[in-house]
């Protein structure tokens, strides 16, 4: 951690602890969870991983308003519902509508409230759906994108990343992804913030509240020191800067969301 900067408490939500259908899932999640835990705590910080399936929406504001910092995981694909897209669509499994519904009000709570927030994987899908964006259900080159087998995470590289987040997103780094759907179009206030060689959007950032989402997994116990590292730093340098005039008008724009 940084000399000047405070050690903050980061809820680090995911969806759930058991998965009794897919534990093979469950135990790819578990690890992810735990190395991005560990990485916080390197950083100076103190984590907070909270299952987020059957919170209700007072526990999960409660959450945010004890928290300095919120980072949101990967897990299944985000229900269609909330993005008005078809139901069946290739690669479809199970859904988590209730997880959804929790976490998208976690994250408009959390811009409206100034709180950092940083999305992984599901979680940078899940800010852009909060934000009235659509998804890419299933991407035609999914290969490049997850690979089968015992090891899911393909290796990416950013054929494009803003200049002024290039620290940030460590864009001289091969990044592991392991997704078959992305953004299609973009919610309100994002910008691009990193794409792939192929076009795929790789990272996101939001125009005016403190909001950062990447498609590739910097927890990754391979990756997490070099890549989450910085992204941390990013959470806890936006801790520290006073609330923009923009809490205003996000609190009106969500309430009752």
């Amino acid at each position: 951690m940084e000399p000047d900067m405070e050690p903050m408490k980061i809820a680090v939500l995911h969806i759930r602890d058991t998965r009794e259908h897919d534990p093979g899932f469950q135990l790819e999640l578990d690890e992810l969870n735990a190395s991005a835990a560990t990485q916080i705590l390197a950083e100076g910080h103190e984590p907070e991983l909270v299952a987020t399936w059957q919170l209700s929406l007072e526990q999960v504001q409660q959450l945010v308003d004890c928290s300095d910092a919120v980072i949101i995981m990967g897990g299944e694909d985000v229900d269609p519902e909330f993005y008005n897209g078809p139901e069946d669509y290739p690669g479809s499994g199970t859904h988590e509508p209730q997880a959804d519904r929790i976490q998208i009000a976690a994250i408009r709570y959390a811009m409206a409230t100034g709180t950092p927030l940083l999305g992984i994987c599901r979680g940078m899908q899940l800010l852009n759906v909060a934000l009235g964006g659509t998804l890419v259900q299933h991407l035609h080159n999914v290969q490049d994108h997850r690979c089968e087998g015992t090891d899911p995470f393909a290796q990416t590289r950013v054929g494009f990343v803003a200049e002024a987040l290039a620290e940030d997103l460590s864009s001289g780094d091969l990044h592991l992804c392991s997704h078959h759907q992305a953004i299609h179009a973009l919610g309100a206030g994002l910008q691009i913030a990193a794409m792939s060689s192929d076009g795929v959007i790789e990272a996101v950032v939001h125009d005016s509240a403190k909001a950062t989402a990447v498609q590739w997994h910097p927890e990754h116990s391979q990756t997490a020191a070099a890549q989450l590292g910085p992204l941390i730093r990013r959470l806890a340098h936006q801790h520290a800067q006073p609330a923009a005039g923009e809490a205003e008008i996000l609190q009106h724009q969500f309430a009752g969301a």
